[in-house]
């Protein structure tokens, strides 16, 4: 990681990634590198969080922050003059979560991602979000590229 550019800041990532207001989650990136980002996120104990349910936030819903910090892997690798990649998860696989829900932990959570494999226009992660030490979810997730959008008809 560039030491100039840590930790990135919840501006950064918002300036970075598609999702936008409260549907950033988000507050920093703290390390990246090629293969690997870690960030940290508070907004679970949000009241307003957008991906609340009933008003209880699921576990489940750890797989939208990991997909964030792929957003935003993807977005710190990347030159500054070169045109943002749209990236879309594919699937979920080998999810194992560890919680039933998110919003009754009070620690920040800790996201991270682990390119496992990719080429031009799929990438293949690993990812695990914890809290105060405590492995909360984990799975892999492929995310594909630049997918050319269809007309609707």
């Amino acid at each position: 990681m560039n030491p100039d550019t840590a930790p990135l800041r919840h501006a950064w990532i918002a300036a970075h990634i598609p999702h936008q207001g409260t549907m950033c989650l988000l507050d920093s990136v703290l390390d990246w590198s090629p293969e690997f980002i870690r960030c940290e996120a508070t907004s679970h104990t949000h009241p307003d969080n957008p991906l609340r349910a009933h008003g209880r936030l699921a576990a489940v819903c750890g797989i939208e922050y990991a997909a964030q910090a792929m957003a935003a892997h993807g977005a710190a690798l990347q030159q500054p003059a070169q045109r943002p990649r749209v990236g879309y998860l594919a699937s979920v696989r080998k999810l194992d979560l560890r919680v039933a829900r998110l919003d009754d932990i009070a620690a920040p959570l800790r996201v991270e991602a682990h390119r496992i494999s990719g080429s031009e226009s799929n990438i293949l992660y690993a990812f695990e979000v914890s809290a105060a030490g405590q492995l909360l979810l984990a799975g892999r997730a492929a995310v594909i590229l630049d997918v050319p959008l269809s007309p609707v008809d």
